[in-house]
């Protein structure tokens, strides 16, 4: 067992998102890993490393179609004669699953396979090297699997002080068991699950004044923050560490398609959100933190519909603002659009890390305008 995640073993299992490694590189290692099972009551094991490598064997062949007698023949003298022994068992506490897999340079060898050439090898490299943190996990969520499932990073960092709530489920991917659960914990699981090998960590009291600067820097600096948060005072925060850092950040509005892009990493200068709300970032950090913490709902609703443009709500949202805690009591968000952000939100960050996309703005996927019936109109009008 590694070392180093042996002590997860004793955590709080609601609070564990931390997979634990089993390398069977000596007999020492393999007896501990049988005696561990041993201790696991009704623990459930998956191995299916034999189809990994028949795929990892593939793939290094890539212009020969082996029979399976090649492929077996590959297959036994890559391992060295012991198949049990090869890759890692990587045990989930949450699932009492162990699960058998090939180590990290294989896995995300075959993993990324069908990435290449839209992302070359070079540029997997370069991404498995940056750190984008994310705040907020509902709009969040999706966006944090979108970029595991692309491994456009090698760490994740994810900042939600909130539970996982039944009127979430219409949007966030989860099972009912996850009901009660932080948002961020349920997110690094999946990402284990997905990818154990990509690093995750989870900051579960959200973004404070005590951990802003661990979030941001510690074990390196991010080279991306996402910002998905509902609160105001830590969207204005956030973004003036990030400015002061030097981090470009991105945010999903999640209505309209509506996207930002702030080059703080190019334009050290610039002002947040776009110049919207300068009386803020005027303020002293003491004079900011009195301000923020002493809104009002209505104070806040003003904020945000300075940062985000009244003019660019869509109608159904614009319904939604003035229904606020009087028919409904949650700022709506739909599947399709949360969704849509994971999408635009990967994109765009991949292209920032690769210095492919270097501009500031707001940018709109809005499918109101894609798709219209004006359209259909004309072709039915055309073809009769």
């Amino acid at each position: 067992m590694d070392k180093i995640n042996s002590s997860l073993l004793s955590t709080n299992q609601s609070m564990s998102y931390r997979p634990v490694f089993f390398r069977n590189v000596s007999p020492a290692a393999e007896t501990e890993l049988k005696a561990f099972i041993n201790t696991k009551k009704d623990i459930t094991i998956y191995d299916t490393i034999r189809t990994q490598l028949t795929e990892l064997i593939r793939l290094n062949h890539p212009q020969k179609k082996l029979s399976a007698e090649e492929s077996a023949q590959l297959i036994t003298a890559h391992v060295n004669g012991n198949i049990d022994n090869y890759g890692v068992w990587i045990y989930f506490p949450w699932s009492n699953k162990l699960v058998h897999t090939l180590d990290e340079k294989e896995f995300a060898q075959v993993r990324t396979s069908r990435n290449v050439y839209k992302i070359t090898p070079e540029e997997i490299d370069t991404l498995k090297t940056k750190k984008i943190g994310i705040i907020g996990l509902s709009v969040g969520q999706s966006i944090a699997m979108t970029l595991a499932m692309e491994r456009t990073c090698g760490e994740l960092r994810l900042a939600d002080f909130d539970e996982i709530e039944l009127s979430n489920m219409n949007r966030i991917r989860v099972n009912i068991q996850d009901l009660g659960l932080n948002k961020a914990i349920v997110a690094a699981r999946q990402i284990a699950e997905l990818d154990p090998f990509i690093k995750v960590v989870c900051y579960t009291e959200g973004i404070t004044n005590d951990n802003i600067d661990d979030f941001f820097t510690q074990d390196g600096k991010l080279d991306i923050l996402v910002e998905e948060c509902d609160g105001i005072d830590i969207k204005i925060l956030s973004r003036i560490k990030a400015k002061a850092l030097g981090i470009p950040v991105v945010m999903d509005t999640n209505d309209k398609g509506m996207l930002d892009v702030e080059r703080f990493d190019l334009e050290p200068e610039r002002p947040i959100f776009h110049g919207k709300v300068n009386d803020l970032e005027e303020l002293s950090a003491e004079e900011l933190n009195s301000r923020l913490n002493s809104l009002t709902i209505p104070e806040k609703i003003g904020y945000l519909a300075k940062i985000i443009g009244f003019e660019n709500l869509s109608e159904a949202m614009k319904t939604s603002v003035a229904e606020m805690n009087k028919t409904i009591v949650g700022w709506p968000q739909i599947a399709s659009a949360v969704t849509l952000g994971g999408a635009m939100i990967t994109d765009v960050s991949r292209k920032i890390l690769l210095q492919q996309f270097t501009a500031s703005g707001r940018y709109f996927v809005d499918f109101d305008e894609l798709f219209t019936d004006q359209f259909n109109t004309i072709n039915h009008t055309t073809r009769n």
